[in-house]
């Protein structure tokens, strides 16, 4: 992990992954504050994890993608992207003379180029293919299958704070469930006719 930095936080029930774009509906005034310097500054901030199981305090740091809609009370529905996860050491009321609140963080620095063993791959793929999905990259990181199967916020937490070696098998076990769903849908579909 890297030395402490101060950041702008949003404290969100959410857990996006690194690589996952995120849309937000923001309307209050501190954050349509950070929203406008995120903008001007091209600046990044943390998206803290407000959730009870989040024992060990972490968050993900997001980049500011797109602006879809503004709205004429100042309100606006964005897009963001998650660069990295961060620890959070200490979370403070206000950034610098700012509405909204900051923290002391240290980023993970995950790395994006992790890629899946040939059985997680293979699966993966397979899982793909049942849920009719065709179009897509030729090659998908570790953080990409995790994406793909949507999971759910306690599977981000549990897949994030597992230790590194084991995050493939976490990923498998997962899979493997959801590919067993899906099969047993598509066999469903052979003994049920439509009259």
């Amino acid at each position: 992990m890297s030395e402490v930095v101060h950041i702008p936080v949003f404290p969100l029930a959410i857990l996006p992954l690194p690589g996952e774009l995120v849309p937000l509906h923001i309307f209050e005034p501190r954050y349509r504050q950070l929203l406008h310097d995120a903008e001007v500054d091209d600046a990044s901030f943390g998206i803290y994890f407000s959730h009870e199981i989040n024992e060990q305090k972490i968050g993900s740091l997001m980049k500011l993608e797109s602006i879809i809609k503004r709205y004429p009370g100042g309100e606006a529905d964005i897009i963001v992207r998650c660069e990295d996860i961060f620890s959070l050491d200490m979370l403070l009321r206000t950034y610098k003379t700012k509405l909204y609140p900051g923290g002391n963080v240290r980023f993970w620095n995950v790395d994006v180029n992790s890629f899946p063993n040939h059985a997680l791959y293979d699966l993966f793929l397979h899982y793909l293919k049942l849920r009719k999905i065709s179009q897509h990259l030729n090659i998908f990181n570790l953080y990409q299958v995790a994406n793909e199967l949507n999971l759910e916020v306690n599977d981000r937490y549990k897949f994030l704070t597992t230790p590194e070696d084991r995050r493939e098998g976490f990923l498998l076990n997962r899979m493997k469930f959801q590919v067993h769903i899906l099969e047993q849908e598509e066999k469903s579909k052979d003994n049920y006719h439509l009259n």
